[in-house]
């Protein structure tokens, strides 16, 4: 978001026009962050053959942002069937479209083979079912390298104690499921979770996949997962990709010439792609002065923006709509019946009722977690596409709320 005579924009679209058109609040995202985002992941692993990028869209999974990454080349990683589905939808090759659930049963994952997208097991139970029905079909083995990469224990995922994954420890017991199925492995992957700080940890859990994929004559990919970090705060701390992808992509080309064949190489970003792209924008309902605090009160809560409560997660809060105003000290709250706080003692140019206020780093799991809590609607939301601002989804409405329910008899 930048400011330029005295207006702030988004991708070149006046965020206030942008409320003025299709209220708040309201998901406003930029394509050309996102293009951004993707061009310098494939630039930082340009010393690799075979790259694949494959959007993990449980971060953002409108269909328009699909399209974006269908349209740059990006392939596409899903958690449930019906991601699956709207990666169809979106126009992606069932070959490009990599299905990773946890904890689902062997019905679902036959769904994904029926509509001929590629498999990733994380439990040795149902490989071997998927291996009774499935025979022909190759499949992924998601391992656990049992690394914490960073984060919490909320975000990461590689640890000892996580749900995802088959034990790096038990892939002698999984060769040996391959051998008396006689399966075919085309694939290993992993994911050590979100936000990793140093490349170092994250090079020792790529040596685990490697190592591993050593007893694997077959494979044609190795997916290292993604996790990788964008700042929050100005100066924040992220994941060096330009770093990471030529000492990865020099180790991965060495592994290659000593395996004997150009396998290719997947990652599955996220937020590395959408997060910046996003901004959160909303109107300041009341001001409010208590004993201890002053609160700006928003037009929405936690059931819109659940990563501050849930995550403690931070957004940089800015007033769009005076920004020449003094600053001065804000709690940041919601309006859903709930301790509902997006920023404790922010600095922020003065705030008064109906300013709109901008969250930014909302454009992963923000959206997509957003609830009908206190049956509140959810928000709409806006693309930025070539400095035009697109409405991709519409605000709910109480016909919304109201469509899935069923009327009891008599009552």
């Amino acid at each position: 978001m930048t400011l330029h005579e005295g207006r702030y924009h988004i991708g070149g679209a006046d965020a206030l026009e942008i409320v003025e058109r299709f209220g708040a609040p309201v998901y406003v995202y930029d394509a050309a962050t996102m293009k951004r985002q993707y061009k310098r992941m494939t630039s930082a692993f340009g010393n690799v053959k075979r790259l694949r990028i494959n959007f993990a869209c449980k971060a953002l999974t409108n269909l328009n942002v699909l399209r974006v990454f269908r349209e740059l080349g990006s392939g596409l990683d899903t958690v449930s069937i019906q991601e699956v589905e709207m990666g169809l939808l979106a126009g992606f090759d069932p070959h490009d479209i990599l299905f990773t659930p946890n904890c689902v049963g062997l019905d679902e994952i036959s769904e994904a083979v029926a509509k001929g997208v590629r498999i990733n097991i994380d439990n040795i139970e149902i490989l071997e079912q998927f291996g009774a029905r499935h025979p022909e079909v190759p499949v992924c083995i998601r391992i656990n390298p049992h690394i914490m990469a960073g984060g919490n224990s909320k975000i990461s995922v590689g640890h000892i104690d996580s749900k995802f994954g088959i034990s790096i420890h038990q892939v002698p017991h999984v060769l040996k499921v391959v051998s008396a199925m006689d399966l075919k492995i085309e694939g290993l992957h992993m994911h050590t979770g979100s936000d990793i700080y140093d490349a170092q940890v994250f090079l020792r859990a790529v040596e685990i996949l490697l190592s591993a994929a050593a007893d694997f004559p077959d494979l044609d990919y190795l997916d290292f997962g993604s996790g990788f970090k964008v700042p929050y705060k100005e100066g924040g701390i992220a994941t060096d990709i330009e770093d990471l992808g030529e000492q990865l992509g020099a180790r991965f080309n060495e592994f290659c010439g000593a395996y004997g064949r150009d396998l290719e190489l997947m990652f599955e970003p996220g937020k590395f792609l959408v997060s910046e792209a996003g901004y959160f924008l909303v109107k300041t309902n009341v001001v409010k002065t208590t004993t201890a605090s002053v609160f700006a009160g928003v037009d929405s809560g936690l059931n819109h923006l659940i990563r501050p409560m849930f995550y403690e997660a931070y957004h940089h809060i800015t007033n769009v709509s005076n920004p020449t105003g003094k600053t001065r000290i804000y709690n940041v709250v919601g309006y859903i019946c709930e301790t509902d706080t997006f920023g404790v003692n922010r600095q922020l140019n003065e705030v008064r009722e109906g300013d709109i206020l901008a969250m930014a780093n909302a454009g992963a799991y923000s959206f997509m977690m957003a609830s009908n809590y206190n049956s509140r609607f959810r928000p709409a939301e806006v693309m930025v596409l070539d400095g035009q601002a697109h409405l991709i989804r519409r605000r709910e409405t109480m016909e919304d709320l109201l469509g899935t329910q069923v009327e009891l008899p008599g009552m």
